[in-house]
């Protein structure tokens, strides 16, 4: 049995809950879990997942700035890009080629692994604090480092890498501690059948033709975008999939918005600055007032 202590709250007010975990034994859990890993059974009501380790506060899908993102304590998920190599092996990176986040230029998937390890980040111009040049880690290294100690998220980029990024991830008996993610609805249901935990996420524009209740026997957290209109977003948070959150945050009216609306998590940039602002206004418009102004079958 372990505890951990994490930021919860609602309604105007953040607060730090202590959980109590228990899990079984096994060989593959880290040491500090007490024998079996962190899984999502454990995350509060409300969930901050940091966005690529919080883009805005870290350089991105970095080591570094991962490990930043986990020992602030200031979300309970954090979120990573995954991509794939011309010889399979998966790495952390959001854009299709090296030229923004990196020293170097080209496609990602035209490197091998030996190529891979003499890229070197370049950390955005803006950034708080000091941060010096590092390599991108691969996938194995994130979920080594961090499997079982936070809830990740894995998003991946490439549809064809999900047999790799499950294999990673069963072998590691992380299974119900990885939300693997996708714009695609067919990947997760791909995802859901490999017995991964599967997230969809979908863009505003998406959203207005948008049936999620349709996706409710597969998806375990739909990712909204923050920008849709409110009636796109109710029908998101009334379709049956467990939990609604949404991206990208960047400002706390925008998280405020997205929690009166009924989303129970947000995907920011900015977890320390979310962490740190409390919540105003969740009592505004509630999910119950926003039934009665658009009807069912207008939503």
């Amino acid at each position: 049995m372990v505890t951990r202590t994490v930021l919860t709250g609602f309604s105007g007010l953040m607060s730090l809950t202590t959980l109590t975990l228990t899990a079984p034994a096994g060989s593959l859990a880290p040491l500090e879990w007490g024998g079996g890993p962190l899984t999502v059974e454990a995350l509060p009501r409300v969930t901050y997942t940091a966005h690529r380790g919080g883009a805005l506060e870290v350089p991105e899908n970095s080591m570094s700035g991962l490990v930043a993102a986990y020992e602030r304590g200031t979300a309970q998920v954090i979120d990573v890009d995954t991509r794939m190599l011309r010889d399979g092996t998966l790495v952390a990176m959001h854009d299709e080629t090296l030229d923004r986040t990196t020293t170097s230029t080209g496609p990602v998937r035209s490197l091998t692994l030996r190529q891979w390890r003499k890229v070197r980040l370049r950390p955005g111009h803006g950034l708080p604090g000091s941060w010096r040049s590092e390599r991108p880690p691969t996938v194995a290294e994130v979920l080594d480092r961090f499997g079982g100690r936070i809830v990740l998220m894995l998003e991946a980029k490439d549809p064809r890498s999900l047999r790799a990024l499950g294999s990673l991830i069963r072998a590691r008996g992380l299974t119900r501690s990885v939300f693997v993610n996708s714009n695609v609805p067919g990947v997760a249901a791909r995802a859901h059948r490999m017995g991964l935990l599967a997230q969809l996420w979908r863009s505003k524009a998406q959203m207005r033709t948008d049936r999620p209740e349709r996706w409710a026997g597969f998806v375990d957290v739909l990712d909204v975008d923050h920008k849709a209109r409110d009636l796109d977003v109710l029908r998101a948070v009334n379709s049956g999939i467990p939990r609604v959150w949404a991206h990208t945050v960047t400002t706390p009216g925008q998280r405020d918005r997205a929690l009166r609306l009924g989303c129970d998590g947000v995907i920011t940039d900015v977890p320390g600055l979310l962490a740190r602002t409390p919540v105003k206004g969740a009592k505004g418009v509630s999910a119950a007032g926003l039934r009665e102004r658009w009807p069912v079958n207008q939503v």
